[in-house]
């Protein structure tokens, strides 16, 4: 018998705040059955729960992030479906989240020694404040009683702005951890490319969005072929960036990093200087060369 996914995808046990207890509920006893099995009287175990909580809420802030940009690109009932629960998804984010600011807390407060010496660095401890100043926004104004608050223009440049941070942190991380160190784990490559597809779709969402909007404003259109030709090359430049951070990142840091303004940036300004997005970054300018519309 052949299933109706529309319907199965309507179920009530998969939706709203149902989802969000499917989802936070076994989370939630997975994390409190891994801090039972990890000796949380050392500084060691406790970083260990650390990460481990992270492995839960980095793939959700990836789903997040490339929730719309699948209706786009890919319209169907399982997309629908995924924006329709984003807001309940983006809550299992925050619990998880919650639970890695409990172990940092219990790192930071009881063993500090180990924290200022294995965890603490000022770059990282403000990328991570204010994520979490971010996340707590987005909570508190996923509610009506703080919605209210905020006009809708407001609150759509608040969200977005969140999520490309929280998206921004575990990224870096990930490239980081394949670009700088030469035996990453297998886990590194998986989070890594999560990440990168899940942003890769908003750009090429964006661009089929400015091509719809094109056809609407322009009744004979054309990209010119050059542009088509030079956008699609920075595209497949982007991709070897992307891919080959291990060979270049030393030079390019080197180079980013000469004047002295830039080099003391690194110390305090998150994620200076974006290394890790340049790839991105990249692939969004030959989107847009791409995309270029002449009437």
């Amino acid at each position: 018998m052949n299933l109706d996914l529309k319907l199965v995808l309507k179920n009530k046990a998969i939706n709203g705040w149902r989802l969000f207890w499917l989802i936070s509920t076994p989370m939630s006893i997975v994390m409190v059955i891994a801090t039972l099995g990890t000796d949380m009287s050392t500084g060691a175990g406790v970083s260990e729960m650390i990460q481990f909580s992270v492995r839960w809420a980095v793939p959700i802030i990836f789903l997040v992030v490339a929730a719309s940009s699948v209706q786009i690109l890919i319209p169907g009932p399982l997309p629908v479906w995924l924006l329709r629960n984003r807001k309940y998804i983006g809550m299992c984010f925050a619990v998880a989240m919650a639970w890695q600011g409990t172990f940092i807390f219990i790192m930071s407060n009881f063993f500090r020694e180990d924290y200022f010496k294995d965890v603490y660095l000022l770059r990282d401890e403000l990328e991570g404040s204010i994520g979490y100043i971010f996340l707590t926004a987005m909570v508190v104004t996923s509610f009506n009683f703080g919605r209210k608050h905020l006009n809708p223009k407001q609150w759509k440049l608040l969200h977005k702005s969140s999520i490309y941070f929280l998206w921004a942190y575990p990224f870096s991380v990930y490239w980081w951890n394949l670009s700088y160190y030469e035996n990453p784990q297998p886990i590194d490559y998986v989070f890594y490319w999560s990440g990168f597809i899940a942003f890769a779709l908003r750009i090429a969402a964006w661009g089929k969005k400015r091509q719809q909007a094109a056809k609407k404003n322009v009744s004979e259109r054309s990209t010119p072929f050059a542009l088509t030709l030079l956008g699609s090359a920075l595209i497949t430049f982007g991709l070897f960036v992307s891919a080959s951070g291990l060979y270049w990142q030393k030079a390019v840091t080197a180079f980013l990093t000469v004047p002295k303004w830039s080099a003391d940036l690194v110390l305090w300004l998150p994620y200076w200087p974006f290394e890790p997005y340049l790839s991105l970054f990249v692939i969004g300018l030959g989107t847009l060369l791409v995309t270029k519309v002449r009437a």
